[in-house]
């Protein structure tokens, strides 16, 4: 099948298995959005050639430490990749084309580099979505170890994720939280819906309504009926006076959520929105 347009080639990708699934075009294809025009497979020879230029280094038997610390040197050493701490909710920290080109990200971006190119050499990583910060984690004889690629790939302790917890929580109980909940594999799926919030939570905030709206749609195909993301794609349709579709989505939330702690707000929404609805001609 010849699929020509990044939006063909979205809504096929989204059909796929997670196995069937390449993470990094689908994040590419999410920033075509952005970025009309932009050719997503200069950008995955860009991985390949990355991880050639790592493999490159390394000796023929290389092992699984050998492997990771060139990783590691090569990305955030050599190549100059980093955290974008100083303007972090800069939307083109989101957009896999910008990281490549601009070798600034956040979590969620700087992890799925590292995944990507970490799998092409053969390392058994996988995606984190921890509390406030996505990590990755790679297997080991000893256990699994857990990567920040935000800060370099630094390996963290259990010492150091109690402390992200508490970074994100700050009530005291990350001490005896238990943390092998939290360090659950994400599937590619898992990924591409925290990224694609992180978007979400930037337009909302900048009061995109058209992008807050494109990038909830994005998410509830990968994730249909999702109360949530039903309730907010509502409440961006009844901004946009687009009132019909506004009362599908408040009615589906309310359906999927019916105890919500704002159900009953909605529902008194709703007969003002059924109201307006019917008086469009």
């Amino acid at each position: 099948m010849h699929l020509t347009s990044p939006r063909e080639r979205w809504d096929h990708i989204v059909k796929q298995t997670d196995e069937g699934l390449n993470l990094a075009e689908a994040a590419l294809l999410i920033a075509a959005d952005e970025y009309p025009g932009l050719d997503v497979d200069v950008y995955l020879k860009q991985l390949d050639k990355l991880a050639q230029d790592v493999q490159d280094t390394l000796p023929q038997e290389a092992g699984l430490e050998e492997t990771v610390v060139a990783l590691n040197n090569f990305l955030f050493v050599e190549q100059g990749f980093a955290g974008n701490a100083d303007d972090y909710y800069d939307p083109r920290n989101s957009f896999l084309n910008e990281v490549l080109d601009r070798k600034l990200g956040i979590p969620i971006t700087l992890s799925i580099l590292y995944l990507e190119i970490g799998q092409r050499l053969g390392l058994p990583l996988e995606g984190v979505c921890f509390p406030g910060h996505f990590l990755v984690k790679c297997a080991t004889n000893e256990g699994d170890v857990v990567l920040d690629p935000f800060w370099g790939g630094v390996p963290l302790s259990e010492d150091d994720l109690r402390e992200r917890l508490e970074e994100t929580y700050g009530n005291g109980q990350s001490i005896s939280a238990p943390l092998d909940p939290l360090l659950s594999s994400a599937n590619k799926k898992d990924i591409l819906i925290r990224m694609l919030r992180n978007l979400k939570a930037i337009y909302m905030q900048r009061d995109d309504l058209l992008k807050t709206l494109a990038t909830i749609n994005r998410i509830l195909q990968l994730q249909p009926d999702t109360a949530e993301e039903l309730r907010d794609r509502g409440r961006v349709y009844e901004r946009l006076e687009c009132f019909r579709p506004a009362v599908a989505d408040l009615s589906r939330y309310l359906a999927l959520a019916p105890t919500a702690e704002d159900a009953q707000d909605v529902q008194y929404r709703l007969v003002e929105l059924r109201h307006l609805a019917a008086h469009i001609n």
